[in-house]
């Protein structure tokens, strides 16, 4: 007996489309799909949680020079002449430098994002803006379940599918 179904597709559908359901899943809250579909996602699903929370706060912060363009009050960026060793003159950008602070992951946590990057697809909303789905699972889902030891997914049988009967369900995120 195998340790997951096969879903009547070949390994790379089957893949591809477990990918897709894990993805939306976890952006949306809920998936509406078949009874064994639902059974294969949510084993992804609460494995890629898991991870998520287990590595969610490991890591540390660095302040990092960031060189950018000076804007003028129109968003346009300032531009000076300069003089090159031939005599030629040309425009250059105008730059200033800030400090920031930014997010430097553990290697425990760059392992877990790289792990999670193969279960996952990036995605885009409504806007047509990405989304990238393991940053989101970090920040947004993560902290949600902190204390949390499994159990992230309910299943919430709907009855069947009009047409074959499929038994179909409501995966949610608990």
């Amino acid at each position: 007996m195998p340790g997951y179904r096969k879903l009547g597709r070949t390994s790379s559908q089957r893949k591809a489309l477990l990918r897709g359901q894990v993805t939306s899943l976890i952006i949306n809250g809920q998936v509406k799909t078949t009874e064994a579909k639902a059974k294969e996602v949510r084993k992804l699903a609460e494995k890629a949680i898991t991870l998520a929370v287990k590595e969610y706060t490991n890591f540390t912060t660095k302040k990092v020079t960031v060189s950018s363009a000076k804007l003028d009050g129109k968003g346009r960026k300032i531009l000076m002449t300069a003089t090159s060793k031939n005599d030629r003159v040309y425009d250059v950008v105008e730059r200033e430098k800030t400090t920031k602070d930014v997010e430097v992951d553990l290697p425990s946590r760059l392992a877990a994002r790289r792990q999670l990057l193969t279960m996952l697809e990036d995605t885009y909303n409504s806007d047509g803006e990405r989304i990238k789905t393991v940053n989101y699972l970090f920040s947004n889902v993560a902290p949600r379940y902190a204390g949390k030891d499994g159990g992230y997914t309910r299943i919430t049988k709907l009855g069947p599918r009009r047409g074959d009967a499929a038994p179909m369900v409501m995966l949610e995120l608990v």
